[in-house]
């Protein structure tokens, strides 16, 4: 059982981006693999969860986005043992800045269709994935109001 004193969950933010048809995703190498991804990451101390969700994208993708709706709040316990809370925001495309260098770890952004993300299941990076993308697409969109940011 863990020590409930110094257990606490990663807490992540992902974001949906569609443009054309199309989701904007992330290729990142984790223990050697080429895998699948959201932009997503972990949240800094002093920021907002929609903070967090642009400047993920931007870390990862070069791509400014505006966040307009709360996708949902996901728990997943990893194997190994970690557990992940991930909370998830569709936002739209704003600009591009194609020259910008992109988090470690990171090889490109890539445009996919749904059908094209849902064939590659086996790369995805968790089955957080799928679930938020399947979702998004499912309509589930909810208003940012929702979430409470107290600084």
């Amino acid at each position: 059982m863990a020590d409930l004193n110094s257990w606490h969950p990663d807490v992540t933010v992902a974001s949906v981006v569609a443009r054309d048809g199309r989701l904007l995703l992330v290729e990142e190498r984790i223990d050697g693999q080429l895998v699948l991804n959201q932009p997503a990451g972990h949240l800094d101390p002093d920021e907002s969860l929609v903070e967090a969700a642009v400047r993920e994208t931007l870390e990862e993708t070069g791509w400014d986005i505006r966040i307009d709706c709360f996708i949902g709040a996901y728990q997943w316990h990893a194997p190994g043992g970690r557990q992940y809370l991930r909370f998830a925001f569709g936002g739209q495309p704003l600009a591009h800045d194609p020259a910008r260098p992109l988090d470690t770890g990171i090889e490109r952004a890539v445009w996919l269709t749904p059908a094209e993300l849902q064939a590659q299941a086996e790369r995805h990076r968790s089955p957080l994935v799928w679930q938020v993308a399947s979702d998004w697409l499912a309509g589930r969109r909810h208003p940012l109001s929702l979430l409470r940011w107290m600084p």
